[in-house]
Parts: C-alpha cells; structure tokens; sequence
C-alpha cells in the first residue's frame, strides 16, 4: 500500500470517529448502583399521568445519580428521584413547586410552595392520616417516613373513588416497575369514626397546596 493510499484510509477513519466522539462528548456514566440489578433499567419510561407527566425508572432504591433536572426553566430535582417527579407534577399541574430538602420525609415539614416565577407563596397544609375526616384529593403530595429507606418517599395523588375508598398514585422510586396504565399503583382506605385512615405502610399523612 503505498502513502497516499494509506493516508486515504486514516483519514477516511478520522470522519468516522469525528460523529462517534461527538456522540459521547458529555454523556455522564452512570454510577454502578444504577447499572445493576435493575428493577428497570436507568431512564426508562415506566408511565405517564393523566395530566401529561412522565415518570422514569431510577434503576433501583440503591441508585443516586447528583444530577440536576430542570422542566419550563425550573429546578425540579435530581434524576430520577420520588421529589423529582412530585415537584415537577406540582410545577406542570399548579404552577408551584416545594423548596430543597434532604430526603423525601422532609417534605411533611413545609409549609409553603413557590410559584414558578417566584412571585408567590401559597399554603402547604399538612393532614395526618387518621386524623382528619376528609380523603385525599387529586393534587396531594403523599408522604412517607424516614423509616422507610431511611429516606421516606412522596407520591402524588392522580385520582381518588371515593365511594370505594380507592386512591390512584404516580410516582418515582417506590417499585420501578411499568405503570399500569396511567398510574403506578392503587391503595385503599377506610372510615373510622369520621376519620380516614389511609392503607399504606410508613404513611404520616399527606400535604395539600391551598391557592
């Protein structure tokens, strides 16, 4: 082969590299705990709500990627956590979000949300389960102890059928199984001397936005 004929092929090489390196360039490896013994794999759709929001798998309960999601220019958390996917169904269904916290328990603590463009405050109520006389309604944040996970978790509340004590939830990181349908799982409750007590274990109660 003579030089010209092998600077043909190197440089023939070189364009076919270019488009592979391109592809690559800032695509952030996953940490192991996000790779292995999958639920779902990483970033796979699991479902979408009714109202348009979708969620994600996070691999697993074990998995933390730091990285930081945004949605209509708003801070909604990091992927794929369960805080991720309930601020950003607040943010795309109310307009509001809650602020930081640590762990998903945190959130039994605030009192208030933002609106999107910073302008507002409304109230975070919070009602404890089997304390108050009123189910849940579509839009409430339910909130789950530290001692599950050592984390706690927060699912939202898409549908409730009163009549038959059946509430519909969405969320992220509670199975990371496919959604069945437009929602993750149903749990039930009952009535207690005028008073609900939702069927799920770890549950402390669950916030609702007052506008």
């Amino acid at each position: 082969m003579n030089l010209n004929a092998r600077a043909v092929i190197v440089f023939l090489l070189f364009l076919l590299i270019i488009p592979i390196v391109q592809a690559t360039k800032g695509v952030e490896p996953l940490p192991q705990a996000c790779l292995s013994d999958c639920i779902q794999p990483f970033n796979t759709v699991l479902g979408q709500s009714p109202q348009g929001v979708i969620a994600y798998s996070n691999c697993s309960a074990r998995c933390v990627l730091p990285k930081a999601q945004f949605s209509q220019g708003v801070f909604t958390g990091i992927s794929w956590q369960c805080v991720e996917f309930a601020r950003r169904w607040l943010l795309h269904n109310f307009g509001v979000v809650y602020g930081s916290v640590d762990i998903a328990a945190d959130i039994w603590d605030l009192q208030t949300v933002t609106s999107s463009d910073k302008s507002q405050q409304f109230s975070f109520e919070s009602k404890v389960n089997g304390e108050v006389s009123e189910a849940p309604q579509r839009g409430d944040l339910l909130i789950y102890a530290q001692q599950f996970l050592n984390t706690g978790h927060v699912a939202v509340v898409l549908k409730v059928d009163d009549l038959n004590q059946k509430i519909w939830l969405g969320e992220q990181n509670y199975s990371n199984q496919l959604w069945q349908g437009d929602y993750a799982r149903v749990i039930t409750f009952v009535r207690q001397a005028d008073k609900v007590f939702l069927l799920d274990p770890y549950l402390l109660g669950w916030k609702r936005v007052i506008r």
